[in-house]
C-alpha cells in the first residue's frame, strides 16, 4: 500500500504563526502576573525591610562605595529631576517589551534564549524579594536622600507603602530595572553580532546598547529608588542566568541574522497570505526532514 502525500499547504503557515504568537503572549503575561502577585507577599514586613536597609547602607559605607547622594546631586534643576523620574516610571516596561517584540520578529532564536534568561532572572529576583525585604534609600532616614518621585513627580508609588496595593515598595533588591536593562543590552549586542542574510557586517555601533543600563543605573540611584548593591546583585543573578541558559546555536554564517516569523504580513509590510520557503517550511523555523508530509498528519 502506498500512502498518498502532498506538499505542506501554505495556509498552515499564518495559522501556526498566530498560534505561536498567542501562546507567547499568554506565557509572558502569565509569568509576569505570577511575579507581580508573588512580590506582594512581603508588603507587611516593614520592620524587617528597614533593618535590612540599615544593614545594606552600613555595608556599602564599609566597602567605601560612593554615596547614592553623590548621584542625586547631579540632578540639577527640576526639569532634569522630572526627566529622571519619568525614565524610571515609563521606560522600564515599554523598552523591555519592544526589545522582546523585535527579537521575536527578527531573531527568533535569540528571542527564546532571552525569554528564558529573563524568566530565570525574574524568578530568582522574586525569591530574593521574599527572603530579603528591603526598604529603598528614599525611605531611609540615615541616607538623607530626597524622594524625587514624591517631591517632583512623576511617580509610580504611593507616599505610604502600606497603602500601595499595586507595588511592593520593599522589593528593592535586586533591581530588575537594572537587570532587565542590562539583559536588553546583552541581548541586542548578541543578536546583532553576526552577519545578516544580505551579507552585511555586524553593526560597529552595537556596543552603544550598553548606554541603556548605564543610564538606568544612574536613574535608579539618583532618584533614591535603589542602592548600588541592588544593581550589583541584579548583575550577579543575570550572570548566573546566562551561565545556566544555553546560547542560541550557530548554524553558519547567517546565525543570528534576520529570521522572519510569519504572522500574516509579508516582508514588504503588506497583509498577505503565507510566507513560506519553497519546501513549505515557515521562515525562521527548521525545514522538515522530507519534502512532503502525509495527508492528515499533525504538524
Amino acid at each position: 500500500m502506498t500512502s498518498h502525500t502532498t506538499p505542506a499547504g501554505p495556509a498552515a503557515g499564518p495559522r501556526a504563526a498566530r498560534r505561536r504568537l498567542i501562546r507567547e503572549l499568554l506565557l509572558v503575561a502569565g509569568f509576569f502576573t505570577v511575579y507581580k502577585a508573588g512580590r506582594m507577599l512581603s508588603t507587611d514586613r516593614t520592620d524587617e525591610a528597614f533593618r535590612n536597609a540599615a544593614w545594606i547602607w552600613d555595608a556599602e559605607r564599609a566597602l567605601h562605595l560612593p554615596g547614592e547622594g553623590a548621584i542625586q546631586r547631579l540632578l540639577h534643576g527640576e526639569a532634569l529631576v522630572t526627566t529622571a523620574n519619568g525614565y524610571y516610571a515609563y521606560v522600564h516596561f515599554p523598552a523591555t517589551a519592544l526589545f522582546l517584540i523585535w527579537l521575536y520578529l527578527r531573531r527568533p532564536g535569540h528571542y527564546l534564549w532571552t525569554r528564558r534568561v529573563l524568566a530565570v532572572l525574574t524568578g530568582a529576583a522574586l525569591v530574593l524579594h521574599l527572603a530579603f525585604p528591603l526598604a529603598p534609600p528614599r525611605m531611609l532616614t540615615a541616607a538623607h536622600l530626597v524622594d524625587t518621585g514624591q517631591v517632583y513627580g512623576p511617580t509610580v508609588y504611593r507616599a505610604a507603602p502600606d497603602e500601595d496595593t499595586l507595588a511592593n515598595q520593599f522589593a528593592a533588591m535586586p533591581s530588575l530595572h537594572f537587570g532587565w536593562a542590562l539583559m536588553l543590552a546583552v541581548g541586542m549586542i548578541a543578536a546583532t553580532s553576526s552577519k545578516t542574510r544580505s551579507g552585511a557586517a555586524p553593526s560597529r555601533w552595537r556596543l552603544l546598547w550598553l548606554l541603556h543600563p548605564l543610564l538606568t543605573l544612574l536613574v535608579i540611584v539618583g532618584t533614591a529608588n535603589h542602592y548600588w548593591a541592588d544593581s550589583v546583585v541584579a548583575a550577579v543573578l543575570l550572570g548566573v542566568a546566562l551561565l545556566l541558559v544555553p546560547r542560541p546555536r550557530a548554524s553558519g554564517p547567517d546565525a543570528g541574522a534576520v529570521a522572519d516569523i510569519d504572522i500574516g504580513i509579508d516582508n514588504d509590510g503588506d497583509a498577505g497570505g503565507a510566507d513560506s520557503d519553497p519546501d513549505g517550511s515557515e521562515r525562521g523555523l527548521p525545514r522538515p526532514e522530507g519534502p512532503a508530509v502525509a495527508v492528515g498528519a499533525g504538524r
